[in-house]
């Protein structure tokens, strides 16, 4: 399998398939009230079988050009992940959004990642506009939309039902013309779904 070098702290990106089901598992496991705090992904994940359809389910949406999911690995352990919720080529928009357990975070590790993937759908495949949801609470993954330039472009007022809790959901985004005016990825232009040349 492919991956791509988030740094040279021994960080990569790489695909999450249904074949690692087990190791998608043990990584939920041992993140998972930090996980779930904001996103649906931990009670979703609960056992192997649950493991192994959330994967499949990516790898479906993989091959009808909808969505994606990547693992982030630190030193060949699985720590996090990105995707895209949605990809819609036709209208040019996609949904990107990550995950990461405790032992990851305040590496920088998310932004990173987002980058690489945001890159490939904006270069790659011709996306207009990339949204990143996120709970209003969630300081983390706002300070990610902020990082990777984006906009907040508004708020659903208790759009969000967690847990049997309403949270108001921010909506960020970043428009092609304004990503590619950011500047170069630092190499980071290395493509995401096949081996690399």
């Amino acid at each position: 399998m492919f991956t791509v070098s988030l740094g040279g702290d021994g960080a990569v990106l790489g695909p999450l398939e249904p074949w690692q089901a087990g190791e998608f598992l043990a990584h939920m496991d041992r993140g998972r009230e930090f996980i779930g705090q904001y996103i649906g992904l931990a009670d979703v994940v609960t056992d192997l079988e649950s493991s192994r359809a959330y994967l499949q389910s990516y790898a479906e949406k993989a091959a009808a050009d909808t969505g994606r999911l990547y693992g982030i690995r630190v030193d060949g352990g699985l720590v996090g992940g990105v995707l895209f919720r949605t990809f819609d080529v036709r209208h040019g928009t996609a949904e990107a959004g990550c995950w990461l357990e405790p032992s990851a975070v305040g590496r920088g590790l998310v932004t990173r990642a987002a980058r690489v993937i945001i890159d490939w759908a904006v270069e790659e495949r011709g996306i207009h506009r990339v949204e990143w949801w996120a709970v209003t609470g969630n300081g983390p993954s706002i300070a990610v939309a902020r990082r990777l330039g984006m906009t907040r472009d508004g708020v659903l007022r208790q759009g969000y039902l967690r847990r049997g809790k309403r949270f108001d959901m921010e909506i960020w985004s970043v428009l092609a013309p304004e990503w590619r005016a950011s500047g170069p990825m630092s190499g980071h232009r290395a493509p995401v779904t096949g081996p690399r040349p």
